[in-house]
């Protein structure tokens, strides 16, 4: 199989040099180039193209934004954004996923063994689902880390059955190209809709820039998920970047928990993490989402939810950036209905109004 092709464009040399360590590191990636600014990085893909690019924000003489709309609306690459996690930035890297981008990773920097190792997983991974997306037009060996499952953070539900009530929960897991999924579905959505728990891929810090964008493009309230907030109507939460996210119930009172853990199906937050959570918790109250992304995040989470009772609905490949997690739980047989991603909001509020 033919290696991924990266070129590394940012100005910062101790960036470069980290990025190409931690990409050389997969033996399914290759390098090719690394560049200070836009302009280098133009000359060396005259010679070479890449089949991903990692580009930072803030660049002399030309900034990442331009050259990203540049790519974009000449010859469309997989992109991934390299940024820092000041709040200014934050808001203009989400703007670069609105104009192509597919993917965020934050800025490597020193750390711990385990964090570097982290880092390692997830920047090396958003690289190959980037290359697995279909933009649009505006190594040395190492041991595969070990793949945990949403037992490393809460176990399997003891039981199947839930009582029903009238309030159903929806639950959403997005990763590649689900950022502007999300905007897409939530925007749609009335202003009493049902409690919404999600979980999207993101870098620390991130999530709440891109909560803030939501909640001022949705007739619902959208917010970064704090430790014990009650799911509520006419509300979605957002997971933090770095930490878990479990739906959890009291008495009639439906809730939150923030929480750490190790990286489970290569993720923190991992949407298995939270369907299980679902699952156990809220069982056939639940109407369950999975939405474009690489990899099988949520297949095996959306599938205890339907040994639950719950209603889960799978984004269709057309609409997919990556038909990666949706193809997975639907292979796993979680899946209840398959839809494009213009249908799926409306589904999801018939079924909620079935109970009502």
């Amino acid at each position: 199989m033919d290696k991924i092709k990266v070129l590394i464009i940012d100005d910062s040399a101790m960036v470069r040099q980290t990025l190409e360590t931690i990409l050389s590191s997969d033996r399914q990636i290759e390098v090719i180039g690394t560049a200070a600014d836009p302009y280098i990085a133009a000359k060396k893909m005259q010679e070479i193209a890449p089949d991903v690019i990692t580009l930072d924000i803030e660049m002399p003489r030309m900034d990442g934004i331009t050259f990203l709309q540049k790519i974009m609306s000449q010859h469309p690459i997989p992109v991934v954004i390299c940024s820092s996690l000041a709040e200014e930035l934050s808001q203009t890297t989400l703007k670069a996923l609105e104009f192509g981008a597919v993917e965020i990773i934050q800025k490597p920097k020193l750390g711990t063994k385990k964090f570097f190792e982290e880092s390692q997983i997830l920047i090396c991974d958003i690289v190959k689902a980037a290359a697995a997306a279909t933009p649009k037009r505006i190594a040395v060996h190492r041991p595969i880390a070990k793949k945990l499952t949403a037992d490393a953070v809460l176990s399997m539900p003891k039981t199947n059955a839930m009582i029903k009530t009238t309030e159903k929960v929806v639950a959403v897991g997005a990763s590649t190209g689900g950022t502007e999924a999300l905007r897409e579905f939530l925007q749609v959505l009335p202003p009493d809709a049902p409690g919404i728990v999600i979980v999207q891929h993101m870098p620390e810090n991130f999530t709440k820039a891109f909560s803030k964008r939501l909640d001022g493009l949705c007739q619902i309230s959208v917010k970064e998920a704090s430790d014990n907030d009650t799911v509520l109507r006419g509300q979605a939460l957002i997971a933090p970047g770095n930490d878990h996210l479990l739906l959890k119930r009291s008495g009639a009172r439906y809730y939150v928990e923030v929480k750490k853990g190790p990286l489970v199906s290569r993720h923190r937050p991992s949407v298995d993490v939270l369907f299980r959570s679902a699952a156990r918790y809220a069982g056939s109250n639940v109407v369950g989402i999975i939405m474009t992304g690489m990899g099988d995040d949520g297949a095996r989470g959306m599938l205890e939810m339907k040994e639950a009772g719950a209603f889960n609905i799978a984004q269709d490949e057309a609409s997919c950036v990556v038909f990666g997690m949706p193809k997975e739980a639907i292979k796993l047989g979680g899946v209840d209905k398959i839809l494009p991603l213009a249908k799926i909001a409306g589904e999801m509020l018939r079924e909620c109004s079935k109970n009502n």
